[in-house]
């Protein structure tokens, strides 16, 4: 399947609505309404919101209304108490089941340890700071504590380096800039305090309003990615795009936590069917090598791939100009694991009206770059009628659509 089935989700005019009161509720924060009061009018004209609403808000915040990355970081912790209650009811009804060594299993394990290092360990001593700040051994652990706190850089360079990438990709910046300020922020602030409590230890002033702020700004980093960006990432990115992230994950390091166990995700092991690369292949209208048979494909001024009836991608040609791009590491993997889990349940519509009889052929046609696509569906059955898969067709049929007249010689 290709991408033309994410062009299918368009907004409804109920979304659109919504986005609009969104925007309002957050304009209205950054203009100094009382938080309880705007939390009431949202839970009175609205009682549901999505993850990627949210932060299609705040880049919205930043593109159209011109409040800053700085200014969308203040607020982000006002609208993140504000939409607290639904957002923790939507990670509760769609909490993906990950396995050990996903990167977002990974994710959630560090913040375990970060959590309990901040609000266990670190509140622990700086409140024994507070009581006893002369004492040499309170200001010592302290300074432990910081110091090891400094490795939760591996955690938010992996989220900055290896996930925003992606999310970027699908248009998602407002939220990214946004969570990067205050990842460097609190990079600053532990950085900020250690020295503090080197050069001054006996300034309580400046150190406790300082240890505070890491506590809050680390506890909440945690909320607003498990609860907004991980599940949002998990709406966007395909199977392919987590391998990636996974694989990359040791260059940078992590967090509490030893190198997780390799992830590796369910692939149809396609050996038992595997031929005689040198071989030929009999047809009924012909005999081919195997090489003849692939050039003969990868010629074509299409792109093709197929799937079979248990929709598992067992091939795709690969000429030199495909209108989408395909890897090798699709090959064995179900169609639905090669899109975004949003666009799902429309692959399986699509799937299902082919196995049902219902359909035979689905078109679809959009304008891409200097390219018109022409992007068919043919589904694919033995002489008994049985479904047996579905092979997509490719072609960018706008130098087709420019011939006129007539060509009957040779140039």
């Amino acid at each position: 399947m290709s991408e033309i089935i994410n062009n299918r989700e368009m907004d409804s005019l109920e979304k659109t609505e919504r986005q609009a009161l969104l925007k309002d509720i957050i304009k209205e924060l950054h203009d100094g309404k009382n938080i309880e009061e705007v939390r009431a009018r949202f839970e009175k004209a609205t009682d549901h919101i999505s993850v990627s609403e949210i932060s299609q808000m705040e880049q919205s915040l930043m593109e159209e209304e011109g409040i800053s990355v700085e200014e969308v970081q203040r607020l982000c912790s006002v609208h993140t108490a504000v939409f607290k209650v639904s957002i923790e009811e939507i990670h509760a009804a769609n909490e993906p089941q990950l396995q050990k060594g996903h990167p977002v299993h990974t994710f959630f394990q560090e913040n375990k340890e970060i959590d309990r290092h901040v609000n266990f360990r670190l509140k622990l001593h700086r409140d024994q700071y507070e009581k006893r700040h002369l004492e040499e051994e309170v200001i010592s652990k302290l300074l432990t504590d910081l110091t090891e706190l400094l490795e939760i850089d591996n955690h938010y360079s992996r989220k900055e380096n290896l996930l925003f990438p992606y999310l970027e990709r699908y248009g998602i910046f407002g939220p990214t800039k946004v969570m990067w300020g205050v990842d460097d922020r609190i990079r600053a602030t532990i950085k900020t305090t250690k020295t503090q409590l080197i050069e001054d230890p006996l300034n309580t002033s400046e150190i406790l309003p300082l240890l505070d702020e890491i506590i809050h700004e680390v506890s909440e980093m945690i909320y607003k990615e498990e609860n907004i960006l991980l599940p949002m990432a998990v709406e966007k990115l395909t199977e392919d795009e987590w391998l990636k992230i996974e694989k990359e994950g040791d260059v940078i390091g992590y967090t509490f936590i030893e190198s997780p166990a390799p992830w590796q995700p369910e692939r149809a092991d396609l050996t038992a069917d595997a031929f005689m690369k040198e071989g030929v292949i009999q047809l009924e209208t012909g005999i081919l090598s195997v090489e003849q048979l692939e050039l003969m494909m990868n010629h074509l001024p299409v792109d093709i791939t197929m799937i079979d009836e248990n929709d598992v991608v067992r091939y795709f040609s690969h000429g030199k100009e495909r209108v989408f791009h395909r890897t090798k590491s699709v090959i064995g993997r179900t169609v639905q694991n090669c899109h975004p889990p949003q666009s799902a349940h429309i692959v399986n519509a699509l799937l299902d009206d082919f196995k049902s009889g219902k359909k035979d052929l689905e078109d679809f046609w959009i304008p891409l770059k200097d390219k018109f696509v022409l992007i068919r569906y043919f589904a694919i059955r033995n002489e008994q009628g049985e479904y047996k898969g579905t092979v997509e067709f490719t072609q960018n049929i706008k130098p087709i659509q420019e011939i006129t007249g007539q060509k009957r010689l040779m140039s």
